[in-house]
């Protein structure tokens, strides 16, 4: 059973970066096909998917949020990062990291996720 648990810090400053994991257990992130992905959910608002990064390493970004957003991986440590620049207060949401299998295409629905983590509320204020 893999598991996904989401960390980092619940509070950002305006213009500064946001930084958030996901630490897997019960697998390896680079098992054949895992495609890892960052969504998150505003207050009031739906899914919105970030990125990804897959199993060989590729990354895959959201257009809108592309300028913004790097994922990386530590394969060593099992886990995967998520750095959003420039935040403001419209970054504010619940960010959740989940697991899907790699079929070609950067976006995937939410509900082909099989996997998330418990999510970490992070909110942009000064």
């Amino acid at each position: 059973q893999v598991q996904l648990e989401s960390s980092g810090p619940g509070l950002v400053k305006p213009s500064h970066t946001l930084f958030l994991t996901c630490t897997v257990s019960g697998d390896s992130i680079t098992t054949d096909y895992y495609y890892w992905s960052w969504i998150r959910q505003p207050p009031g608002k739906g899914l919105e998917w970030m990125g990804a990064i897959a199993y060989g390493g590729g990354t895959y970004y959201s257009p809108s949020l592309k300028s913004r957003t790097s994922i990386s991986r530590d394969t060593s440590k099992n886990h995967f990062t998520l750095q959003l620049s420039s935040v403001t207060p419209e970054d504010t949401a619940v960010y959740y990291c989940a697991l899907t299998y790699y079929s070609g295409t950067a976006y995937r629905r939410p509900d082909e996720y099989n996997y998330w983590g418990q999510g970490t509320q992070v909110t942009v204020s000064s």
